[in-house]
C-alpha cells in the first residue's frame, strides 16, 4: 500500500474487522467466502506492513503476501462469487471462474520457481516475479476479480466490481511498477462493500408452496 507501514496496519486492522463483522453475519454456508474476503484483504495489508518492516526483499513477509496476491486471490474471489449467486448469474460466473483457475494455477507454478522480490519505493512497495506475458496473465486475473464482480448478480456486488475495475486502471496509470501493491490495498479498502452485500442476505429461504395443500382449499 502507499505511504507507510503504519498505514498498512491500520487499514488492514480495520479491514480486517469488517471482515470479521461479514463473516458474522453469514447465514448461509455458500456465502462464507465472499464473506470472508474482507477478512483476508486485512490480512494481506497487514502481512504488507510487515514486509515495510523487513526493508522488502525476499523473505517469508514477501511470499506470502504474494501467494495471497497473486494464486489466491483470482481462484478464492469468481469462486466465492459463483457460491453466493443466485441461480439466474451462474452460467455467466463459469468464465471468469475458469480464467481465475488458469490465472492462478500459471502464477502458482512461477512462485514455486522463481523468486519473489519486494522493494520500497519512496512510499509505495513494488513486487517482481519476473512473469513472462504479463499482459496476459493480467487481462486473465481482472477477468476473474472484477468479472466475476460486475456479473455476480447483485448491486452491491456490481458496485465493489466498478470501484476495483476503476482503481485497476487509476493504479496503472499512477503506479506501474508498484500496480499490484497498490491495487490490491484499494480492493482492501474498496472491500468494505462487502459488508453491505452480507447486511443484506436473504435470512431464511423463500417459502415453498405446497400445491397439495393449496389443491385442497
Amino acid at each position: 500500500m502507499c505511504w507507510s507501514a503504519t498505514a498498512d496496519l491500520a487499514a488492514g486492522t480495520c479491514i480486517a474487522a469488517i471482515g470479521v463483522a461479514c463473516v458474522g453475519r453469514v447465514r448461509w454456508m455458500r456465502d462464507l467466502p465472499l464473506a470472508a474476503l474482507p477478512l483476508l484483504l486485512g490480512a494481506h495489508q497487514i502481512i504488507e506492513s510487515v514486509v515495510w518492516h523487513s526493508g522488502g526483499g525476499t523473505g517469508a513477509a514477501t511470499v506470502a503476501w504474494a501467494v495471497i496476491a497473486l494464486p489466491l486471490l483470482p481462484a478464492w474471489v469468481p469462486l466465492g462469487v459463483l457460491l453466493a449467486a443466485p441461480a439466474r448469474a451462474r452460467p455467466g460466473l463459469i468464465i471468469p471462474l475458469a480464467a481465475g483457475l488458469a490465472t492462478a494455477a500459471v502464477l502458482a507454478h512461477f512462485l514455486a520457481t522463481r523468486s519473489v522480490t519486494a522493494e520500497i519505493r519512496g512510499h509505495t512497495l513494488g513486487y517482481a516475479l519476473g512473469l513472462p506475458h504479463s499482459p496476459l496473465i493480467i487481462a486473465g486475473y481482472l477477468l476473474a476479480t472484477v468479472g466475476s464482480l460486475l456479473l455476480g448478480g447483485d448491486p452491491a456486488l456490481r458496485l465493489l466490481g466498478v470501484i476495483v475495475g476503476a482503481g485497476a486502471v487509476a493504479c496503472a496509470l499512477l503506479w506501474r511498477l508498484e500496480f499490484i501493491s497498490t491495487w490490491c490495498a484499494l480492493a482492501a479498502v474498496a472491500s468494505v462493500v462487502v459488508l453491505r452485500w452480507s447486511r443484506h442476505r436473504p435470512s431464511a429461504p423463500a417459502p415453498r408452496r405446497d400445491y397439495g395443500d393449496l389443491a385442497s382449499r
